[in-house]
């Protein structure tokens, strides 16, 4: 990749850092108390939303049966609606049987496990801690007390006024990398009909295979499209790193070479692995 690569995507996960922080007094040194008392409440609210998740009746998704629907520029207007203007909304048979099956479910579901809602929370903000030490920026993680307080949404005044800083300039260098993309993407002789070929974002790999073509297979139900295969006629493998089958396509770069056109993907798997292939052409079909 040469614009879309992993520290692009880093980044982009590197713009909101202030997002949800509320500063506190007590994050300037570390509190045992503090933290366990702080966490207490955002686990209660935490098993409060998962129970009313759980208790939530399917039932009301039966509601729009038979309702009345009204066009919308009679129902905000001045004129008077009449029968034509209105439609009886009628669900179909099988939406309305896979309600009827969510309902017989929650009918028999056992009750709340609170102490499982609690165990999976804990689990989830440990390693909630960890990822944050190791992915905010090291002079910041440094200055903070405690980062399981701060994993909690709470800081100190300095820290998030360096953290709004830090998500403003890499939001100013995501700009710049985005508008030197868009710029020479905007160059490339390449018909709109071979673009559209390879545009696989969130379709997950389910085979790759090399030789005198590279066919990959995709279970596109995650995706936007129904293809499922895309073949790269006559190949020459620049990069091809491991762990591609089982990863989510997420972003490609296609440029016009002299004999074709060479494609760079990044795909969201372990290590975050690149394809960069040179091909003569580009076919994509629906298997």
């Amino acid at each position: 990749m040469r614009y879309l690569t992993k520290e692009w995507y880093e980044l982009c996960q590197q713009t909101h850092l202030h997002f949800g922080l509320r500063v506190h007094n007590g994050a300037y040194e570390f509190d045992e108390n503090l933290f366990l008392r702080l966490y207490k409440r955002k686990e209660k609210a935490h098993v409060k939303e998962e129970r009313g998740m759980y208790d939530l009746d399917p039932r009301f998704m039966l509601e729009h049966d038979g309702q009345v629907l009204t066009r919308v520029d009679k129902a905000f207007g001045e004129e008077e609606v009449t029968e034509e203007d209105q439609i009886v909304y009628h669900m179909p048979p099988e939406e309305r049987a896979h309600i009827e099956k969510l309902i017989a479910e929650y009918d028999i579901r056992p009750p709340f496990d609170e102490k499982k809602c609690k165990e999976e929370y804990k689990e989830s903000m440990e390693w909630n801690f960890q990822y944050k030490a190791e992915n905010l920026p090291q002079e910041i993680v440094e200055q903070i007390a405690d980062i399981r307080v701060f994993t909690l949404d709470y800081c100190t005044r300095e820290i998030l006024q360096q953290l709004k800083k830090q998500s403003a300039e890499n939001r100013r260098q995501l700009d710049h990398v985005s508008k030197e993309f868009r710029e020479v993407m905007m160059v490339q002789d390449i018909p709109d009909e071979i673009r559209s070929r390879v545009q696989f974002h969130d379709c997950t790999v389910t085979e790759l295979l090399t030789g005198d073509e590279v066919v990959i297979r995709f279970d596109t139900r995650g995706g936007f499209t129904n293809i499922n295969k895309l073949t790269l006629v006559a190949p020459e493998i620049l990069k091809q790193d491991g762990g591609i089958v089982g990863s989510y396509w997420l972003y490609q770069e296609l440029y016009r070479i002299e004999n074709g056109y060479e494609l760079h993907v990044l795909f969201d798997g372990e290590n975050m692995p690149e394809l960069i292939v040179r091909c003569a052409d580009i076919l994509a079909e629906e298997e």
